[in-house]
């Protein structure tokens, strides 16, 4: 009996211990969660900015010779579709990587089953190693994504995505990440990103709003071509800040449920303890009776 409430004792200590450890990492996700959501409401500004000025050149005044001529806006026959897949580059966030790598294989094998062609690029770890496990071979691949992502580092990515893209790597490319709700949700997008379009409906409020024109120097055409690739940019680093602020929020919820999981085991393990010593001291208790009484 006293083996068994040495190892209860024990296993309550290592289950306090662990509890502990996964409290500090919810009090952890729960400071980054705050931080990344006052990034990503911030980031949206200059989004939308850039997005208005974008619809508005490539609408109004953008030649179509300049059109048919930038690799960003060229449409072509799809033979080959590119997902740009983001996930986390660690673990001990519950659901996260399946809820996006799912719909994505999903993807894939209804390519699989058309016969149809399509290339992956990942953005974390698990990603990366997730499509290596199942012998599907990435076109680029980037671990340790940075919590402070700079546009520097972006850029990088987008000079590949478009490079990949203009050699005919694949014919368009969507973007698949976890959308950041709130703290408790998450839903999955995803968002084609080359060739680069506009929607006609957003064209029309546009045109609806502006009551001015714009005066640009030098031509709208030189602008665009600068512009696009900043464009590409900025919806890459939204999409990984708006996944990286879903990946902390679920870390947190993972790291509560680990806190609250490990708190009820202690509760059923100090009830055991409980039974078994009182059990021990009733026994004791029969044995001096008995002796007792023998004498």
């Amino acid at each position: 009996m006293a083996g068994s409430l040495n190892e209860i004792k024990t296993k309550i200590a290592s289950t306090r211990k662990t509890s502990q450890i996964t409290n500090a990492m919810q009090m952890v996700s729960a400071a980054k969660l705050q931080k990344s959501e006052k990034k990503a409401k911030n980031y949206q500004i200059y989004a939308q900015k850039v997005h208005e000025i974008t619809i508005d050149l490539v609408s109004h005044g953008s030649s179509d010779d300049n059109k048919a001529e930038n690799p960003l806006l060229t449409k072509r026959p799809v033979k080959r579709t590119g997902y740009l897949v983001i996930t986390s580059d660690r673990g001990l966030v519950g659901g996260y990587n399946t809820s996006i790598l799912k719909p994505v294989m999903a993807k894939l094998k209804a390519h699989q089953d058309k016969g149809e062609e399509y290339s992956v690029l990942a953005l974390g770890a698990m990603g990366a190693d997730f499509f290596k496990a199942r012998g599907i071979k990435t076109s680029y691949e980037l671990r340790g994504v940075a919590e402070d992502l700079s546009f520097q580092q972006v850029n990088e990515i987008v000079t590949e995505s478009i490079k990949l893209f203009t050699d005919g790597v694949f014919d368009e490319l969507y973007v698949c990440y976890n959308h950041h709700i709130n703290s408790l949700r998450s839903s999955v997008r995803m968002e084609k990103m080359l060739p680069i379009t506009i929607d006609e409906k957003e064209v029309e409020s546009a045109d609806t709003k502006r009551n001015f024109e714009f005066e640009l120097e030098p031509s709208r055409d030189e602008i665009l071509d600068g512009l696009l690739p900043q464009y590409a940019e900025s919806m890459i680093y939204g999409a990984i800040v708006d996944a990286k602020t879903a990946e902390h929020a679920a870390g947190m919820a993972a790291m509560k449920t680990a806190t609250d999981n490990a708190h009820d085991v202690i509760d059923s393990l100090t009830i055991a303890y409980n039974r078994a010593r009182q059990g021990e001291i009733t026994q004791e208790i029969t044995e001096i009776v008995a002796g007792a009484a023998a004498i």
